[in-house]
């Protein structure tokens, strides 16, 4: 995540201070990253020393007012402009947890994807009732229709997010499945007689019962448009 783009973007609105700054980001992004003061002062530090914001004298109450520089804004259009990198994408902790649990010792790796997916269905219907109080908030307008607009755009962002999440999980299990029964038939108690076939690749061993409702414990994975969003509203993702 930027936040030396984020808060370059939001000084180009006029010269503001630290704890404001941090107000305002999270106000935008509806605290899904908070952050704390020392970050916001620590990037600014930072932005000051490239050129980019410079200090700008003090507002009534005493507080250090920062700027943003003709470079701070070359750098804030360049950001805009240019696509976010995705061949080097960020650690994802789950993706890791997965791939060490593949033949760990004492790990059922079906029980650490069930796990998880009650949590991405729980997390994908909380954030889809967000959504309807933030569609409520951009649709009844006001003085803060700038900050709901954004805010609505994370939230449906996160809702994607979970529901690619929970299909890969439903994915994860259903080739685990595929790759034991393969491993089962190409065994040689199971196989045909004659020349030892090539073993297969060594998997944990799980449940041959079908993925989904009949044969996990685990509530299926809801689409993420329709999944419920409360008496607030529809959890349709905005088009």
């Amino acid at each position: 995540m930027s936040i030396r783009h984020g808060l370059l973007a939001l000084l180009e609105r006029g010269p503001r201070y630290g704890s404001q700054l941090r107000t305002e980001f999270e106000s935008r992004t509806g605290s899904t990253w908070p952050l704390n003061v020392g970050q916001v002062y620590t990037t600014l530090n930072r932005l000051e020393r490239d050129g980019m914001v410079a200090q700008g004298g003090e507002d009534a109450a005493g507080h250090t007012l920062y700027a943003i520089t003709d470079s701070g804004r070359a750098e804030l259009r360049t950001w805009f402009e240019k696509p976010v990198d995705r061949t080097s994408p960020a650690r994802d902790e789950l993706a890791i947890k997965l791939a060490m649990a593949v033949g760990a010792p004492g790990v059922d790796i079906r029980d650490v994807i069930q796990s998880q997916r009650r949590h991405t269905v729980k997390a994908m219907q909380d954030y889809t009732r967000l959504k309807a109080r933030a569609l409520l908030a951009v649709e009844g307008g006001g003085a803060r229709e700038r900050d709901d607009v954004a805010w609505l755009l994370v939230l449906e962002q996160l809702i994607f997010q979970t529901e690619a999440e929970a299909r890969w999980l439903d994915h994860c299990e259903s080739r685990l499945i595929r790759l034991s029964a393969t491993a089962a038939a190409g065994s040689p108690a199971t196989g045909p007689v004659g020349p030892t076939a090539p073993s297969a690749p060594a998997v944990p061993a799980v449940s041959n019962t079908p993925a989904g409702p009949a044969g996990s414990s685990a509530p299926p994975a809801p689409s993420a448009l329709s999944a419920p969003a409360g008496p607030a509203g529809p959890g349709t993702p905005a088009s």
